[in-house]
């Protein structure tokens, strides 16, 4: 059996090593630990990086600088109203990561195949991070619109609810070894844990709540609320494709990294034999 440096290292060497070693590229566990595809994903990653970069400058610019103020607003609140744009673009960021669990696992449970796991996995990783970002903004802008950074309101409490399910989702993944057991059991989890993101969307509406509702809909008892003008909706819109920009592109380099480590698992699992 290879020491574990020596082992590390020729994991390395496999996955990093010189393109122009004909011999090291043609080997049997090359191709275990080099798949098709995989380092084909390094230039249209670097192109999506940047992509991603420049709108979140453009983000950065228009939340700042371009758009409006809010007409009924004054004082801190308006101060803080800029803080909304980067709120609703990491709910937009969080969502897609919530669905894209979805879309892995259903994808995995039909085929079997642990890459659509991978990508189930990424997603929540990812839009659990932009989840966390969602609480944590709105508690900013909620110190000078409530007078409070919390309440137990029904949409705070939802949302809450939804990050804690799926930061539980990432502890229960790794109370398994095998990798098709894991992806299996998790795979149902991430199903049923998707439950509680439209009964956090709809919880405004469904019952007595100050959170101010953005789109499909007005909440009577809102606090804080105020109108979107015409600067505002671009600034929104141009806030929500950053960040799912930026989303993207962070899940692109977990799931290629959670491939890779694939891959030095099975090599050393081929060492071993």
């Amino acid at each position: 059996m290879m020491p574990l440096s020596m082992q590390s290292l020729s994991c390395w060497s496999m996955l990093y090593g010189n393109r122009h070693d004909t011999h090291a590229r043609n080997s049997p566990m090359n191709a275990v630990a080099r798949p098709a595809g995989l380092d084909r994903w390094f230039t249209p990653l670097l192109v999506f990086d940047l992509l991603a970069a420049l709108a979140m400058v453009g983000v950065m610019w228009t939340a700042l600088l371009y758009a409006g103020d809010a007409v009924n607003l004054d004082g801190e609140e308006q101060v803080a109203q800029r803080i909304f744009y980067f709120h609703i673009g990491s709910n937009i960021a969080a969502l897609l990561g919530f669905l894209g669990s979805v879309i892995g696992s259903v994808g995995f449970l039909f085929s079997r195949r642990l890459v659509w796991d991978r990508w189930a996995a990424a997603s929540v990783e990812v839009g659990t991070i932009f989840g966390i970002l969602v609480l944590l903004s709105g508690s900013i802008w909620a110190k000078p619109a409530w007078n409070t950074y919390w309440t137990w309101d029904p949409r705070l409490t939802t949302a809450t609810i939804t990050v804690l399910i799926y930061i539980a989702y990432m502890l229960f993944r790794n109370g398994f070894d095998d990798p098709e057991t894991r992806a299996r059991f998790a795979s149902v989890y991430a199903l049923f844990a998707f439950l509680s993101v439209p009964l956090t969307y709809y919880s405004a509406r469904l019952f007595r709540s100050i959170h101010p509702i953005v789109f499909d809909g007005v909440n009577e008892e809102a606090q804080g609320g105020f109108g979107v003008g015409p600067t505002m909706g671009q600034t929104l819109t141009i806030a929500m494709i950053g960040f799912a920009l930026l989303f993207l592109a962070i899940l692109f380099h977990r799931v290629r990294q959670l491939a890779l480590e694939a891959r030095i698992e099975a090599l050393r699992e081929n060492h071993d034999e």
